[in-house]
């Protein structure tokens, strides 16, 4: 909400020195987010006029046209003498009244204007537009023309209020009141003690039995409906200056009056209004809702299909108009025209003035249905004064007839569902417990008076809630108020006293060392919205029967391309790498760690669990129980180079060995240890793609997968070329741990290390021979580790060497040579046993 300082002045009697910096702080005090203070006019320095256009001279000798004016700016110039000016706009003629600046002169963006020679002739000034004035958009997109009655030479600047300051406020959805000049002007009052005129208060006729009929089939949905017809308005009837600028400044752009009027009701009042045009109504107004596929052309010019549950305006002829959101074109206030032949002008001459009160779930599941935000929509959808909608219709009844002319018929129609005012017990000390600070009785009632509400009571407080808030409805919410009033900088700061023995929990220490061994290992987090969309899923090239494709779905999801809860990490992190990628950045290494989303069984629904008491036991069991497991998993993705070329050598590209190593980090942080094996599974290479397995209660457990993604997968996300990816499960890592490791007992005794090349097949796992090295060589054995595999026509066509260094160290004593050979050739029966590995030149 753009709110000017000059208009906000109508409501309440600033101090004059206040400037809109000194507003924005207390408005920030009393709970407004006041985003910017804009200075209109900021830069821009007289002499700025009122001339008249005297002569035009068509300049036709050059490529775009020119015109050479004169222009009457009466003793402004010093001599009073015609100034002759350079213009090439073309929606002016001679005799209009327009807005010049004469030499000295200084526009907005420091455009400095003084005499000059251009096309020929001398232009001693500028006819200006309402852009290069920084005023905003007026529709015509040319230069300001004036009203003719103006006096010539007067200063334009005061004329088209051309300073100002204007606070932008980002209204919070429970302060929909403060979409309005009323409610800002109300939480000023209030802010700085001041009274408040209340635009709203008007003498209103009451309702009769001879207004423009109409017909609410639908209570719930409009529970109010307010009509005043207006005859014989002057269709050549202009918005004044006041009224544009003042809707420009609030960040509209002037349209025609009955429009113009409509909106700046709109924003005084904040009551959205809709004026028809009396002539293209058939038959009385009717609200109802939209029988499925019904259609009807908007204001902007779209054809729209109409949902069941829509709410509509309708005539005889069916819908004219989305309820709370945009009428239709079919009785649209007609654009003035001018016959040529007898230069009558012809349009709108009737309205009928429709405030109306909606119910602001419907209209806010409608907005977004047929994504149409308009002005009507934000301000029904945050709750709008049901008790204003009269008051509205006939603030803008008077300004039709002040501005243009015409009658208002005596007719008022009010269509309204019985309500009563909504009241709240209240403790008087409870805004005391909820704060922490005594504020007693006295100024608990004075704060809530001071939002609008009536009290009664003593010790047990009786609130009745002004009309215009309908998001106070518990003890709570009034609590609140008084607080945000008494200014949330005065409560005191009271750090938390934790008990001894409560830090962070095994599973927590788990996630926070895997973050830290990731980053340390040269992996950048990136953090993703948990959504994800069928797309994705078909991009990762996953089964139809894919437990990954059972999603649970949003009822309200931010975006409609991503309507679910993401059951893998991978999605949201090859989005990132490809975002990157496409910047420029690419040697890539991001990190993920999260919740993924399950459903398993039969959906169900939840309980309400109380807010006034914590839930037993038994409660937050029946929410979980109809909750989808939600394991926290750690993925990384990899592109470009591990380690960078330079004079150190020539560096390593990301392969599917380092994501596998990653994996490898991750378990050791657990104080677990990966069984890995050779494996199948989407989005992951077929050749390329490792299984991990760990031991959970004697039983082998899948827990990921890494390697280098299926070329599909990287052409469908656009990554680069072998991209590689690791996903593993937090939780089943966590559940493997056997507990606190035992530090190792260092011996100091000396190592002794044997190196054995085996020769296998090439399609058995390293990683199997490497186990059964391992268990062969017994418990002198104190690493294994590969550290070359060779392959080429020295070993013959489908074979492979492998080469193991094997460190071997006993606790007591120093190995022989003879007890080291012994593990060693121990270790290679078996391997030789079960893998089929043979001794290189054996």
């Amino acid at each position: 909400m753009r709110v000017p300082l000059s208009w906000l002045r109508e409501y309440v009697d600033l101090p004059a020195t206040e400037t809109g910096r000194d507003v924005q702080a207390k408005l920030i005090s009393a709970g407004l987010e006041v985003e910017t203070v804009e200075q209109l006019g900021a830069g821009l320095t007289g002499p700025l006029v009122v001339g008249k256009v005297l002569t035009i001279e068509e300049l036709t000798e050059f490529k775009k046209p020119i015109r050479f004016c004169t222009v009457d700016v009466g003793r402004a110039n010093g001599t009073g003498e015609p100034q002759e000016i350079i213009c090439g706009a073309r929606n002016f003629a001679a005799g209009d009244k327009v807005v010049v600046a004469l030499p000295g002169a200084v526009l907005p963006g420091d455009f400095r204007i003084a005499e000059r020679k251009t096309y020929g002739r001398v232009s001693r000034g500028m006819i200006c537009s309402g852009d290069e004035l920084g005023m905003g958009d007026d529709g015509t997109h040319g230069i300001i023309v004036l009203p003719p009655e103006l006096e010539v030479g007067i200063d334009a600047t005061k004329l088209l209020e051309l300073y100002d300051e204007v606070l932008d406020i980002a209204v919070t959805p429970d302060r929909g009141y403060c979409l309005s000049m009323r409610g800002v002007a109300r939480e000023t009052a209030t802010a700085y003690g001041l009274p408040l005129r209340d635009p709203a208060l008007l003498d209103v006729p009451a309702p009769n039995s001879y207004g423009y009929p109409v017909r609410i089939t639908d209570p719930i949905g409009c529970d109010r409906f307010t009509a005043r017809t207006v005859v014989g308005l002057e269709p050549e009837a202009r918005s004044p200056i006041w009224l544009r600028r003042r809707l420009q400044k609030a960040g509209m752009r002037p349209i025609s009056l009955a429009v113009d009027v409509t909106n700046y009701v709109m924003l005084e009042l904040g009551q959205p209004l809709h004026a028809y045009d009396r002539s293209r109504l058939e038959g009385p107004i009717g609200v109802r809702r939209a029988e499925a596929g019904e259609k009807i052309t908007t204001l902007d010019g779209t054809v729209r299909v109409l949902d069941a549950a829509d709410l509509v305006i309708t005539d005889n002829r069916g819908p004219i108009g989305i309820a709370g959101v945009m009428g239709g074109a079919h009785t649209e206030i007609a654009d003035p025209e001018t016959d040529p032949e007898t230069g009558v002008v012809t349009g709108t001459a009737e309205v009928v003035i429709e405030a109306a009160h909606f119910d602001a779930i419907s209209i806010a599941r409608t907005a977004r249905r047929h994504k149409l935000s308009s002005e009507a929509s934000k301000r029904f959808e945050r709750g709008v004064d049901p008790q204003a909608a009269a008051a509205a219709a006939q603030r803008c009844v008077d300004l039709l007839v002040l501005l243009a002319g015409g009658t208002a018929e005596a007719g008022v129609t009010e269509v309204s569902a019985p309500s009563a005012p909504r009241t709240i017990t209240l403790p008087a000390n409870h805004p005391d417990k909820v704060a922490g600070v005594d504020y007693g009785r006295e100024t608990v009632v004075r704060r809530l008076q001071e939002v609008g509400c009536d009290v009664y009571g003593q010790d047990e407080l009786v609130v009745t809630v002004p009309s215009w808030r309908p998001d106070l409805n518990e003890p709570n919410d009034l609590a609140e108020e008084v607080i945000r009033l008494e200014g949330y900088e005065n409560l005191p700061s009271t750090l938390p006293k934790p008990p001894a023995g409560r830090g962070l929990t095994e599973r927590q220490r788990v996630h926070r060392r895997v973050g830290r061994a990731l980053a340390g290992a040269g992996y950048v987090e990136a953090l993703n919205y948990p959504f994800i969309g069928e797309q994705a899923l078909d991009h990762l090239g996953l089964d139809a029967d894919d437990a990954r494709r059972r999603l649970v779905k949003l009822v309200n999801p931010l975006s409609d391309e991503e309507p679910a809860l993401r059951t893998t990490l991978l999605p949201g992190l090859l989005g990132a790498l490809r975002r990157n990628d496409s910047r420029g950045s690419h040697d890539l290494a991001l990190f993920e760690t999260g919740l993924v989303f399950r459903p398993e069984g039969q959906p169900g629904v939840a309980v309400r669990l109380p807010v006034d008491r914590r839930p037993s036991d038994a409660e937050i069991a029946e929410v979980n129980a109809v909750l989808p497991a939600q394991p926290r998993r750690a993925a990384v993705v990899l592109a470009g180079a591990r380690e960078q070329a330079g004079w150190w050598g020539k560096g390593h590209p990301s392969d599917w060995a380092d994501a596998i190593e990653a994996g490898r980090t991750v378990a050791a942080e657990a104080g677990v240890e990966l069984i890995i094996s050779a494996d199948q599974h989407a989005p992951w290479h077929p050749g390329r793609c490792a299984a991990f397995h760990v031991e959970v209660d004697g039983e082998k457990v899948l827990v990921g997968h890494a390697g280098e993604l299926h070329p599909r997968v990287v052409k469908a996300f656009g990554l680069p070329a072998r991209a590689c990816a690791m996903e593993i499960d937090l939780d089943l890592l966590e559940k493997a741990n056997e507990g606190p490791v035992k530090a190792p007992r260092i011996s100091s005794f000396p190592v002794a290390t044997q190196d054995v090349a085996l020769v296998v097949a090439a399609d058995v796992p390293a990683a199997d021979v490497q186990a059964a090295l391992s268990e062969g060589a017994g418990e002198l054995l104190e690493s294994v580790r590969l550290f070359d595999v060779y392959t080429g026509d020295q070993l013959g066509e489908g074979t492979k060497s492998l080469a193991y260094a094997l460190k071997f160290r006993a606790e007591d004593r120093t190995l022989t040579v003879d007890e080291a050979t012994a593990a060693r050739d121990a270790a290679v029966a078996l391997a030789s046993e079960r893998t089929g590995a043979v001794l290189r030149g054996a």
